[in-house]
């Protein structure tokens, strides 16, 4: 093992290596760990158990010294141990009932990923002129960083949490006054997967007005973005359905919603044929067998 700090208070054996640059300070990060006491096979802590590991901010949620420490000296897919002694884990009382005092212990570690939350902390203290002025490239790293944060808490089925991460991003490139063309463009291509992204948030919290507002948004900026008009066309049949609901018996509404599952059924049906066409020398039973 590796002493990190040359006092032999922690000490690292890397297991996988990552790749990358290294977790900065001030980083939210996404791991996976285990905290076990010396020559204890058994865990007293460990997030295996989760099927979606928490973001975790240095210096908030990460409290023990040694493992922050740790943290800061590992890279995206890394996974190490770190051996803590007691001055940088728990110190000389320990956590009872599960930590005695003076404790040796181990923690294993998997970073799944990282953001530099401390770049989007730093620049939200910020006045909305400092912001404007800030150079084009940071401002859109912090963009893409609260984007990156909104779509963690959407894969985590966190709708409100991914929400209010959209809309920070949201508000920031909408209040963003451009200074020529070349910026005006960045800042649309940076609007359009933001406008995209609550779309389908609202749709996944049943708010199909809002979805379809901002499918139409991002239908203002790329009038023939697929996904765009896919989202406008999920939310008009929720909006449809939800008529249905209200009025079950509305001829004018079933009949257009018979029409909308006709126009989807032949959409797939000419999909197909596509496909059809593009592979008829291809023999898709060899395929089947090939990936198993």
């Amino acid at each position: 093992m590796d002493d990190i700090l040359g006092d032999g208070g922690i000490m690292k054996q890397v297991v996988q290596p990552g790749e990358g640059p290294p977790v900065p300070e001030n980083a939210s990060v996404i791991m996976h760990y285990s905290g076990f006491l010396e020559y204890s096979d058994q865990p007293f802590e460990t997030t295996l158990n989760r099927r979606h590991p928490r973001i975790m901010k240095l210096g908030r949620d990460v409290t023990l010294g040694g493992l922050e420490l740790g943290l800061l000296t590992m890279k995206k897919g890394e996974f190490s141990r770190f051996l803590l002694q007691p001055q940088y884990a728990y110190g000389n009382m320990g956590c009872p009932p599960f930590i005695p005092e003076r404790a040796v212990v181990l923690y294993e570690i998997h970073v799944l990923d990282f953001l530099d939350s401390g770049l989007v902390d730093k620049f939200l203290t910020l006045c909305p002129e400092e912001q404007n002025s800030s150079p084009l490239s940071t401002f859109l790293d912090v963009v893409n960083t609260l984007r990156s944060f909104g779509n963690r808490c959407f894969n985590q089925n966190q709708m409100y949490h991914a929400k209010d991460r959209y809309k920070q991003a949201l508000k920031l490139l909408e209040t963003r006054k451009s200074q020529n063309v070349p910026e005006k463009e960045s800042l649309q291509t940076a609007l359009l997967p933001v406008y995209l992204n609550l779309s389908l948030t609202e749709l996944r919290l049943e708010n199909p007005q809002k979805a379809l507002k901002y499918g139409n948004k991002a239908l203002q900026i790329d009038r023939n973005n697929t996904k765009a008009l896919f989202r406008c066309g999920q939310n008009a049949q929720q909006c449809l359905l939800m008529a249905q609901g209200r009025k079950p018996f509305d001829s004018d509404v079933n009949n257009l919603l018979r029409k909308v599952a006709m126009s989807y059924k032949e959409s797939l049906d000419k999909q197909k044929d596509m496909c059809s066409k593009m592979f008829k020398h291809f023999n898709c039973r060899d395929l089947n067998e090939e990936t198993g």
